[in-house]
């Protein structure tokens, strides 16, 4: 076989990669900021989740979150002449047009480099799959035309749910009411959040206990996927492992799945997650 060109894969830092995953790395994460009252923590290697949940806990505002910059992008586009770059929806974060920027300067610069930049439509443990695929193909010795065109058409297949154990975040932002917030926690209503076909987050199921809710996640798993044995599936918690585990071990006992990994979610994760989230991608 071939040897592989020197290739670049550079994300954002919504691409969950601490855990079993092995993409540790491999890869360049260019961390978003989360910014709670004066508080600001970057996202990343540094950043202490059990901080951040803290934080949002305490704080009656919501957090706020701000993309790389052009000039972030910019710091890691040297070197290899060919780079790949994965970022977070387009329609979540400025993230994907500031990395599109920074393309469009290095290019004007050196013409002869290759940079294309992925929306992964998708955040955490999907945009990770999305990076799995490109470094799957990049070793398979694939052209760059090609890699592209099979990884755009693995970003439309993929399906992710983000199923909630804490709303208080979505509460504080005002996407909603306080009175839904009651509620739900008398009522101990979990909510599912899926990803649309545009990278949106919409509501997709509401289901009264976590046991309700972890079985109608597997149901919406069986109705979405298809070929299993050919597709990873992703999971992504925010500070709750042994709930991952129990949930990758339900998983591998319905489907047959090529691989399940669990990464822990990173700040962005952790901010639209919260506290005992889990992100489902496949």
């Amino acid at each position: 076989m071939k040897k592989s060109k020197p290739m670049k894969l550079i994300t954002d830092s919504a691409c969950d990669v601490r855990g079993e995953s092995g993409l540790s790395g491999k890869f360049k994460r260019v961390p978003l900021a989360v910014r709670i009252g004066d508080q600001e923590f970057k996202d990343d290697e540094s950043l202490k989740v059990q901080e951040l949940l803290s934080a949002m806990k305490k704080s009656p505002e919501a957090p706020k979150t701000a993309s790389p910059s052009p000039g972030d992008f910019l710091q890691e586009f040297t070197g290899e002449d060919c780079v790949f770059v994965v970022t977070l929806s387009s329609k979540l974060s400025g993230s994907y047009a500031n990395a599109m920027l920074a393309a469009e300067m290095t290019k004007e610069e050196k013409s002869s480099k290759f940079i294309h930049v992925f929306d992964s439509k998708n955040a955490s443990v999907g945009e990770t799959l999305v990076s799995l695929k490109v470094l799957e193909l990049v070793k398979e010795n694939r052209e760059k035309t090609e890699i592209v065109k099979k990884v755009t058409d693995y970003i439309e297949s993929l399906n992710t749910y983000c199923l909630l154990e804490s709303i208080d975040n979505l509460v504080k932002s005002g996407r909603v009411s306080k009175l839904v917030g009651r509620l739900s926690s008398v009522l101990s209503l979990r909510l599912i959040l899926g990803k649309t076909a545009e990278g949106t987050i919409e509501l997709a199921e509401k289901v009264r206990g976590t046991k309700r809710a972890v079985q109608k996640l597997l149901d919406m798993i069986a109705e979405k996927g298809n070929e299993f044995e050919k597709r990873i599936c992703g999971i992504a918690h925010i500070n709750c492992h042994e709930k991952a585990q129990q949930l990758r071990e339900r998983i591998r006992k319905r489907f047959n799945f090529k691989d399940v990994i669990i990464v822990d979610g990173s700040g962005i994760t952790t901010v639209y997650g919260n506290e005992g989230g889990l992100v489902v991608a496949f």
